[in-house]
């Protein structure tokens, strides 16, 4: 085992946080990020809805869903340009290759113009169906600006330099437009359609047990060396926002919700994250009562964030981050959490979210309950609380007296 941790510490964490940090990688992880208040405007109305559900008379706000949640495909095609721009070093295309990519982006949704001038498009394009579509737009128009700046055009001549500048923002501009221009409406192709077809056997394997369990296990696993989850949503997010998507379009056309790989079932119940990645919060009550000085101290501490599933102090301070003995359980729990929660929603012992509600710090099981609508979700709360525990307990046992020997010691 120690053979193990240090390869893990040494050459493995190390690697992966460098090509977690390279600029194209780090860019689109930089844009999920950057997107998510975006989402969780989204879910607000999801969550109002809720509530309208019982109040009818309250206001029918589904155009802020619309127009928050209902972009994300064509925010992230702006983000992810930009983003790339900003990371190689290319201040100066940072906004035109946003611009030009939420142009390119109109051009990917394959829209009709009738001779009247009449623009018309498939609205849902816009948003979580057309994310994969904004990723690869946004990076395809920042590769045609960054290959065009590495030709330093005019750069060093006598023309003035406002004048080089344009030159060299028109030109990758009318590229990026005549290459989609001839695919989309020269060849009546559809981007959309190619790229969501090409990506479907993923997405699909994402909505399978085995994909379910590494979607949670993968960024806990990284967690646990200390590298941001942050980095893997560029695989996950349009897994879960297709999931949820389609789960909401189920419902509404009076079938029921399918797809359990969303984050509303990996985050906001709190069931699988239980005080966060890893399920922490018993870890978390169990150092209450640890014997050494500093691990309860620590359990103090992180409490009142672990109730509230935030759980990067106890990672952190504890540490579960590079400590074998705390790493070894929280990998278990990834695993176990999604399977015991995969298999009570397959065999309809508990619902199946159709909300698209992404705020993961209400407290379980009350998002429990208002993200599944199903009381039963109380039930399970308390078998995974039990579960969790027992997983921690004999290594945590261990870990304090270790904390203990040490603090007598010295």
């Amino acid at each position: 085992m120690n053979g193990v941790i240090d390869w893990l510490s040494n050459r493995a964490a190390p690697a992966m946080k460098k090509f977690v940090t390279r600029p194209w990688i780090a860019s689109i992880a930089d844009s999920m990020q950057k997107i998510i208040p975006f989402i969780l405007a989204g879910s607000m109305i999801f969550l109002y809805n809720v509530v309208r559900s019982y109040i009818p008379a309250l206001p029918d706000l589904t155009n802020l869903s619309n127009f928050t949640f209902g972009m994300l495909g064509i925010l992230v095609s702006y983000l992810i340009a930009s983003e790339v721009m900003e990371n190689l070093k290319h201040p100066q295309y940072l906004q035109m290759a946003g611009l030009t990519a939420v142009a390119i982006f109109l051009i990917n949704i394959n829209p009709k113009i009738s001779s009247k001038g009449v623009f018309t498009a498939e609205f849902s394009r816009f948003g979580a169906t057309g994310l994969l579509v904004g990723m690869l737009t946004g990076l395809s128009v920042a590769l045609v600006f960054h290959l065009w700046s590495k030709l330093h055009l005019l750069e060093g001549s006598s023309v003035p330099d406002f004048v080089v500048g344009w030159i060299n923002t028109i030109i990758p501009i009318l590229i990026n437009v005549a290459i989609f221009s001839v695919i989309v409406f020269m060849n009546h192709i559809d981007p959309f359609q190619v790229i969501n077809g090409l990506f479907s056997p993923l997405q699909s394997f994402g909505q399978t047990l085995p994909g379910f369990l590494l979607l949670s296990l993968i960024p806990t696993f990284l967690y646990t060396l200390g590298i941001s989850s942050w980095s893997f949503n560029a695989v996950s997010t349009p897994i879960f926002m297709a999931g949820i998507t389609a789960n909401i379009a189920a419902v509404a056309a009076g079938k029921p919700a399918t797809n359990i790989t969303t984050s509303e079932v990996m985050f906001t119940t709190g069931l699988i994250t239980m005080g966060g990645m890893g399920a922490t919060l018993t870890l978390n009550l169990l150092m209450l009562f640890a014997k050494s000085t500093r691990l309860k101290a620590i359990g103090r501490i992180c409490i009142i964030p672990s109730i509230f599933n935030i759980n990067e102090p106890i990672m952190f301070s504890a540490p579960v981050v590079m400590t074998p003995l705390l790493m070894i359980p929280t990998w278990i729990n990834a695993i176990t959490g999604p399977l015991i929660v995969w298999i009570v929603m397959r065999l309809h012992w508990l619902n199946i979210p159709a909300k698209m509600i992404q705020i993961g710090q209400i407290p379980a099981p009350l998002s429990s309950v208002m993200i599944t609508e199903d009381l039963r979700a109380v039930l399970w709360y308390v078998v995974l609380f039990i579960i969790y525990t027992a997983t921690w307990y004999p290594f945590f046992k261990v870990y304090d007296k270790q904390l203990l020997e040490a603090e007598q010691k010295n």
